[in-house]
């Protein structure tokens, strides 16, 4: 039998119990355009509360330009003092270059992905091209357009792993949904290339360097004292295990079709749910909650 997974109403039950917390933020905060409703009460209560936090993004954008999405949804600046994103690592990695990943790559580089990412290009010594043939590798971003399918990528993937090209994956999700609607991210055009032979570098969840980064932000806690809060069994819950960490999985983001039990939140059939996804998967919360909520 399936480990069970408890369905809570909120996170007040648990907070007590931790040195800090570490927020995930589509999926959990807000879904691409608009903040969830009770987000912006639950962030304050914690400010309150006076519980270091962070909100760890697989967004592939710099951590100012996340803060200003998100006071463009009308969420206070005040409530998210402390952000790290899979953008401002991949930022950091461009500019600094210290992994051995980068030995004998050139400056060249073709942009895979909207132009609203190109501030990852800022205070580098980066030249951007227009074509593959052109790169001495590339950076994926994401799609360019919603909508779009791995299938509207083949040529340029398939021409960029015969080329030899390595490739930067500047967020390892493989879909989310925005504005209601699911869509592809850069973590699924970079499995294709991998699948393609291709050598692919990620910066993100769930790998362990961006939790450092982010945790060094608030003080660098003990990773046994931080309650990670999350809606991807893939990144965030299992970050959270490789990290030590306890989690809390939301069951409204990315999973949300998946554990609703008929056209409602009943608990037995969503917990029974979850218990079988997260035994699939390997990795376990320490509960679960439908919305990020106090």
């Amino acid at each position: 039998m399936a480990k069970r997974v408890p369905l809570a109403d909120g996170i007040s039950a648990f907070i007590d119990n931790y040195d800090a917390v570490v927020i995930d933020l589509w999926g959990v905060i807000h879904d691409g355009v608009t903040p969830y409703p009770g987000v912006a009460d639950c962030l304050q209560r914690l400010a309150d509360k006076r519980k270091p936090y962070a909100m760890l993004s697989n967004a592939p954008r710099r951590a100012t330009a996340i803060a200003r999405g998100m006071e463009q949804m009308g969420l206070p600046a005040a409530l998210y003092p402390h952000i790290m994103s899979s953008g401002e690592a991949t930022w950091r990695g461009l500019k600094d270059r210290r992994e051995a990943w980068f030995d004998g790559v050139g400056d060249r580089c073709f942009h895979i992905g909207p132009e609203r990412d190109a501030n990852l290009f800022d205070e580098t010594s980066l030249v951007r091209v227009g074509s593959v043939g052109e790169a001495d590798f590339i950076l994926n971003t994401g799609p360019w357009e919603d909508g779009e399918t791995i299938a509207d990528y083949e040529d340029r993937l398939v021409a960029g792993a015969e080329g030899g090209l390595k490739m930067i994956c500047a967020n390892p999700d493989l879909e989310v949904i925005r504005g209601g609607r699911l869509i592809i991210c850069a973590g699924m055009l970079a499995q294709r290339y991998e699948e393609l032979g291709g050598d692919v570098l990620y910066y993100g969840k769930p790998y362990r360097p961006i939790y450092d980064s982010c945790l060094h932000l608030i003080g660098d806690p003990d990773p046994s004292r931080v309650l990670a809060i999350g809606d991807s069994l893939r990144t965030d819950i299992a970050g959270a295990v490789g990290m030590g960490m306890d989690s809390i999985l939301v069951l409204g983001g990315i999973h949300g079709e998946a554990f609703a039990s008929g056209k409602s939140w009943q608990r037995r059939g969503v917990e029974a749910k979850i218990a079988a996804a997260c035994a699939e998967e390997g990795h376990f919360p320490i509960a679960a909650i439908a919305k990020f909520s106090w």
